[in-house]
């Protein structure tokens, strides 16, 4: 089926050739000499001694790009959502995304204990998005279950789900995902959402804070590295801090790179977490849990005063017990951005990251002579 057809306006000696070249790369072996005989040009020669280049000119689409309104959807401008689903016998809805490293790369720059997870100011920031869309734009709570690790390889599904509002006019959240083709979905957050606040009163038009004590920010990052959490580039924006009266103030910015989607974000979740990384200067952290890493657990009263800032003015104070703290934010002229009532951070364990990659059902090896029991009854084996 390889040996070319012989035709009358086909090259005997061509078609021969041609012939013994396709046995000899399906392995048939050909007996070079025989066929060139005493020919003078024939010889071997050797291969490059340089390693062989290419180079890609496709172009990768790292997201899939396309009219989510044809299939019934509603569109959405965000960076980590694109469609939107209203419910349709109930006044809530829900917000989907694909989460990945190849179209987000930035998320990259956060990991904790070797593994990368979306950040908790992601998850506040997605929860803020969708009150936007009903009308309950402050985030009034919102807690942290499982963490949110993005895989190596493949990509997560999201889905945040507002429920109508309560008699007090409040909304259930929660924030949802898995990985590709799984079967079952991680709650990684749920809370509330509320109706918008008054007009803030705060500003930090005063910048430096008057009589305010400088607070070295040199080997912040290598500090928090050596707990676990490792923070590239994208959220290292914290650039300077000061102390005054028990109140930490930092000024933290976002890299260019970023600004485009800082328009596309209510608060840029590497900014937002950035202006967080002030809590590790002020000695805000439980004493029994220094040198492990804190991540937000609890965000109570986050709100919104203005969007798309790429630089922040931050004020973190204590709030009630150690661990929890209270935070303003204003643009480089003092404006108001966000507020935070109280945050509370906890120690994360070493291998909270890892255990939430495993699924809650897994195929495992069982001993050789294991009790045998009832096929009919469910067994569940331990494989942490």
């Amino acid at each position: 089926a390889f040996v070319p057809t012989a035709r009358k306006d086909r090259e005997e000696a061509r078609t021969v050739l041609e012939a013994l070249g396709r046995l000899h790369t399906i392995g048939v072996s050909v007996d070079w000499t025989a066929y060139f005989g005493t020919a003078a040009k024939a010889g071997h020669v050797d291969l490059p001694t340089y390693a062989f280049q290419r180079q890609r000119y496709w172009l990768d689409q790292s997201r899939p790009s396309g009219d989510v309104t044809s299939a019934g959807l509603g569109a959405v401008d965000h960076p980590l959502l694109s469609a939107l689903v209203p419910a349709p016998d109930f006044d809530g809805l829900t917000l989907t995304g694909r989460l990945s490293l190849a179209a987000q790369p930035w998320l990259a720059d956060h990991a904790v204990n070797g593994a990368v997870v979306v950040p908790g100011a992601a998850l506040a920031e997605l929860a803020l998005r969708a009150g936007e869309e009903l009308g309950s734009p402050v985030l009034d709570e919102l807690t942290l279950s499982t963490p949110m690790v993005l895989p190596t390889g493949g990509s997560l599904q999201l889905q945040v789900v507002v429920s109508a509002p309560d008699a007090s006019g409040r909304r259930a959240v929660a924030v949802h995902s898995r990985t590709e083709h799984a079967p079952e979905w991680a709650r990684n957050a749920q809370g509330f959402l509320a109706p918008a606040v008054e007009a803030p009163t705060f500003d930090l038009a005063a910048w430096p804070p008057p009589g305010a004590e400088p607070l070295s920010v040199d080997g912040l990052y290598e500090d928090l590295a050596a707990t676990g959490v490792a923070y590239g580039p994208v959220f290292q924006g914290l650039t300077a801090a000061w102390k005054l009266d028990g109140a930490v103030y930092a000024e933290v910015s976002l890299p260019e790179e970023e600004h485009a989607d800082a328009t596309r974000f209510g608060l840029h979740p590497a900014l937002l977490d950035s202006a967080l990384h002030a809590i590790a200067l002020g000695g805000l952290l439980p004493d029994a849990n220094v040198g492990r890493p804190h991540l937000p657990f609890v965000w109570d009263r986050l709100s919104l005063h203005a969007t798309a800032a790429i630089v922040l003015r931050v004020k973190v104070t204590p709030a009630g017990s150690a661990g929890t703290v209270a935070a303003v934010m204003c643009d480089a002229a003092g404006a108001p951005v966000a507020e935070i009532g109280s945050l509370t951070l906890r120690a994360h364990a070493a291998g909270q990251s890892a255990a939430a990659q495993r699924s809650l059902f897994q195929v495992d090896w069982v001993p050789a002579g294991a009790v045998v029991r009832d096929p009919f009854v469910p067994v569940l084996f331990d494989v942490a």
